[in-house]
């Protein structure tokens, strides 16, 4: 059988005239027994025969089952590991991949990476999500979490742990953001924000409450998306950023183009938008606005251009940082929703201008519309299968999800039926199989119902005269 244990100390073969085995050139130092030739196992050295042994018998039924995994390989330290094999290995894009290193270097390194992968045991998990909670809000949390787990789970891909510990160790749970429901604005709130905006950025509010654009598709939106005749909108792409503030042009969240049926009234407003702010066109980059080094990355990353529909006053793509600072935060700021928490003082040569800052919840950002426009389908009947299709979702699930508590009635329906269900007859319903029901027919007519009994295997029906001179019947079941 594979696999044997081999003292260092004396050579393999005795001698030829003593019949002993003779002493090696290493007798005395180092560790004395060595494990070798397990299939697909690094050799590996013992103190002791007992502990040889032990680790022979337990590697084997490993490897039989291919299962094993040598823990030197998991001495190596989380942050050098996340350094060296897991980052190094990844091809996210640009605006996903900037936010994820940026919690995984601020949080799980700091926190974690001193720690050896086979030292992450229920103890760190839980240090971590201490320290995680006193840094970060649970919903941020929960993000960073998930990243440790697909970390920990590359390392089992790797073969540098056994499993993940983070989904076996049961007794310390994952940091859980609070439930909460997704915001819908009344008409009249996003008509006054609307208002408060700049004519040549009224129309982002339509895209946001007609067709349930997320904020980079509408920056990202160009004219020839529009198909008037068939009455639909093309969702193709999105305008993003990278850490470093260079745009590019991607698809869609999800990677899901989609087509969103064109309100008449939409159509309108975006044909006058066209009219008075003509389409500028745009550049840039497709999916990575990183110089590309291979024929393929040219190819992936070849720039297109398009005419967008939303533009900054000096005809530049909008960049949505300072588009959410100056005009949205304002606009809630003059619709009564937001006040200002602070002013920022700028210097123009000798002239001081000082700027009001605000803080809007998150919850009040340009998302709200994408929030509104769902809200204002489900109240009206819509299909949540059409509904997950327009917005982009991966399953009816995720729709439902978000927007259940929208829909008109929910849990109504069934309350009111159980309360039909519960509601007390006027007279009691004969079961289908009854005798009664067998011989409806043949009853005389001054017979009543008394009730329904079961008398084995006797049959008969047993009338009872009334009162008032009529009968009575108890009906024996069939």
């Amino acid at each position: 059988m594979a696999g044997y244990i081999e003292d260092r100390w004396l050579k393999k073969r005795p001698d030829k005239l003593t019949g002993k085995r003779e002493r090696t050139a290493i007798y005395g130092t180092g560790k004395r027994y060595r494990v070798k030739r397990i299939p697909g196992i690094q050799d590996r050295s013992f103190h002791t025969s007992e502990d040889a042994k032990q680790w022979l018998a337990s590697a084997k039924t490993d490897s039989s089952r291919g299962e094993f995994v040598d823990p030197r390989k998991g001495e190596i330290l989380l942050a050098d590991y996340i350094v060296e094999h897991w980052w190094a290995g990844r091809s996210d894009e640009p605006s996903t991949a900037d936010s994820m290193r940026s919690r995984v270097w601020n949080h799980i390194i700091p926190l974690v990476g001193d720690y050896a992968l086979r030292e992450i045991d229920a103890s760190a998990l839980r240090t971590f999500k201490a320290g995680l909670l006193t840094r970060v809000e649970e919903s941020t949390a929960e993000v960073i979490w998930g990243h440790l787990s697909s970390i920990l789970g590359s390392a089992v891909d790797d073969q540098r742990l056994l499993r993940n510990p983070m989904k076996v160790k049961n007794s310390v749970k994952p940091p859980r953001a609070i439930d909460s429901k997704a915001k819908a604005w009344s008409r009249e709130v996003v008509d006054a924000v609307r208002a408060e905006l700049q004519d040549r950025y009224q129309i982002a509010v339509d895209l946001g409450i007609g067709l349930g654009l997320r904020q980079g598709e509408a920056f990202g939106l160009a004219e020839e998306d529009f198909d008037f005749a068939a009455g639909v909108v093309h969702v193709r792409r999105q305008l993003r950023w990278d850490i470093k503030g260079r745009p590019y042009f991607s698809l869609p969240k999800g990677r899901k183009t989609r087509e969103i049926p064109l309100p008449a009234n939409l159509a309108l407003r975006a044909r006058a938008h066209f009219r008075r702010f003509p389409s500028t066109s745009c550049t840039l980059p497709w999916r990575n606005p990183e110089a590309p080094t291979t024929a393929l990355e040219e190819r992936q990353r070849k720039p297109i251009t398009v005419d967008l529909i939303l533009t900054s006053s000096h005809g530049n793509r909008i960049y949505y940082r300072t588009w959410n600072d100056r005009s949205w935060k304002r606009a809630l700021a003059a619709a009564g929703l937001i006040k200002p928490v602070g002013e920022k003082v700028r210097h123009d040569g000798d002239r001081i201008r000082r700027v009001p800052r605000y803080a809007a919840p998150r919850e009040d950002m340009f998302h709200v519309l994408r929030h509104t426009y769902a809200s204002v389908q489900l109240e009206a009947g819509e299909s949540v299968v059409s509904l997950s299709k327009w917005l982009g979702h991966s399953t009816p699930k995720v729709t439902l999800d978000h927007y259940a508590h929208f829909m008109p009635g929910a849990g109504q329906r069934g309350l009111a039926a159980m309360d039909a269900w519960l509601r007390d007859p006027s007279r009691p319903k004969v079961p289908e199989k009854s005798l009664l029901a067998c011989r409806a027919t043949q009853l005389p007519p001054n017979v009543q119902v008394k009730g329904i009994v079961r008398q084995g295997a006797d049959m008969s029906v047993k009338y009872k005269e009334t009162a008032r001179g009529g009968l009575a019947v108890n009906i024996i079941e069939c």
